[in-house]
């Protein structure tokens, strides 16, 4: 039976609507022109990129000499980079750097609330678990979803990244449940699903807009075979009664 569930914060629980639009404004006002399109596809290039460079077994925010800050300053220059563009100045990195630290960049899925509201009711412990920076916590504390959350397991904090399996372990300590009692559900197939399931837990691929590869519904309810290919989930809404229908069919094999 699942006894307590996990998410990834960022296509998972959240997501930042104007993210080209602000990169756009804010390197327009500091003398680098991009179409929020062109932003848009250039950060997804640049994360891609930074990413694969990326240890796991260290958290990149912590392993720049700058910190964080520094990190998203190299992400920046990179950026610019692609742009043929000279590097912008560190209030440039600085602006965006708040920006996206403030709840105003960002929503919360519309069915989010409800979801965490209603596992929460039915006795689950929900966490978090998400490579991210310092910034994570006063963010989820302004879009109202820190008072839902048991436990912020967040790459800065903990000092490795998913999908290394230390940052899961750290949640379920936290959380005082073995990993085969706990669901992690979030976007990413490498991050998420495998670094979990290496873990021990249950794992559910979210896969939001209808994405292909997600896996079943099978694997969340409680299955004990395989996770098998579907379409899977396009939100959370149908997790809590998920969940109940497999501690039901548990409960009834026994």
């Amino acid at each position: 039976m699942i006894e307590a569930v996990t998410f990834d914060v960022t296509h998972t629980l959240v997501h930042c609507p104007r993210l080209g639009e602000i990169y756009s404004e804010v390197l327009g006002r500091h003398g680098v022109e991009v179409a929020p399109a062109e932003a848009l596809r250039l950060i997804g290039l640049v994360w891609r990129e930074m990413a694969c460079s990326a240890d796991p077994s260290r958290d990149r925010f912590n392993a720049h000499p700058e910190g964080a800050r520094g990190w998203w300053q190299r992400f920046l220059a990179r950026f610019c980079e692609h742009l043929e563009a000279p590097p912008p100045s560190r209030f440039a990195a600085a602006e965006l750097f708040h920006r996206f630290g403030s709840a105003a960049a960002w929503e919360v899925y519309p069915e989010v609330p409800e979801v965490l509201d209603a596992l929460r009711s039915r006795g689950l412990r929900l966490g978090v678990i998400s490579n991210w920076d310092t910034r994570l916590p006063e963010l989820l504390r302004q879009l109202d979803l820190a008072r839902r959350l048991d436990v912020l397991a967040y790459s800065s904090a903990v000092g490795v990244e998913k999908p290394d399996s230390r940052i899961f372990r750290r949640a379920l300590r936290e959380l005082g449940v073995e990993p085969r009692a706990a669901l992690h559900v979030g976007d990413s197939r490498l991050e998420d699903l495998e670094g979990a399931i290496a873990a021990g837990m249950r794992a559910l691929l979210l896969v939001r807009g209808g994405r292909p590869g997600a896996t079943g519904a099978a694997s969340a309810a409680g299955s004990k075979r395989p996770a098998r290919e579907t379409s899977g989930l396009r939100d959370l809404s149908p997790l809590p009664a998920l969940i109940t229908a497999g501690a039901a069919r548990g409960g009834a094999s026994r």
